[in-house]
């Protein structure tokens, strides 16, 4: 399952560019959520890990070191050079999290990407995303999350999506998918398994 934030009561995220208490919400949940991933703070609490590879650790009931994720890893959508989080401009950015499950290596060893698309109608309506990483993936680093008690400073990847080109004045159902060995994305009895639904609406 996958998340994203900002958090939402639905999943419309519906606001007008010149408006500042339509979106200021969204802004104030992403600052929020990501004071946890505040580049001091993860090195402080976290290391730093080896890209590419699962952080397998040993000791069942030992506590279990956290690999760093940093804010800044996040660019455009770390809310540090533009603490709007793009949605002055009306290019929002929304933040990609898997759900964590005890003992899990994702993507048998190959990094699990993201890729979102126009889940129906219009195609043109939605013509531009940036990553951030720019490598668009959940690195295999972060894998396997041990649990709550042993795991404590343990900080869940994310991938930031930027919708810098996406029709104003519309309606614009966007669906972003996981793709790796051992996801599954396409199941219609729910859709909140390796995928996530939800409507832009960006107003000028």
């Amino acid at each position: 399952g996958v998340m994203i934030r900002p958090y939402l009561n639905g999943f419309t995220i519906a606001f007008s560019v010149s408006q500042p208490n339509t979106w200021q919400s969204y802004v104030d949940s992403m600052h929020h959520f990501l004071a946890a991933y505040d580049d001091k703070v993860q090195e402080e609490k976290n290391i730093e890990c080896v890209p590419g590879q699962y952080f397998i650790q040993g000791g069942n009931d030992s506590e279990k070191k956290a690999c760093q994720f940093k804010c800044s890893l996040l660019q455009n959508c770390s809310g540090i050079e533009d603490p709007t989080f793009g949605y002055l401009k009306g290019q929002p950015c929304i933040l990609l999290k898997m759900n964590r499950i005890i003992g899990y290596c994702s993507g048998a060893r190959v990094p699990v990407s993201v890729d979102c698309k126009v889940q129906k109608g219009n195609e043109s309506h939605f013509r531009l995303v940036d990553f951030y990483p720019g490598n668009e993936m959940f690195d295999l680093m972060y894998d396997p999350y041990y649990n709550k008690f042993t795991h404590v400073n343990y900080t869940s990847p994310l991938v930031a999506m930027h919708f810098t080109d996406v029709q104003k004045n519309y309606l614009v159902p966007i669906q972003c998918c996981l793709n790796g060995k051992g996801i599954i994305n396409n199941l219609n009895s729910d859709c909140f398994l390796g995928q996530i639904i939800f409507t832009l609406s960006i107003g000028k």
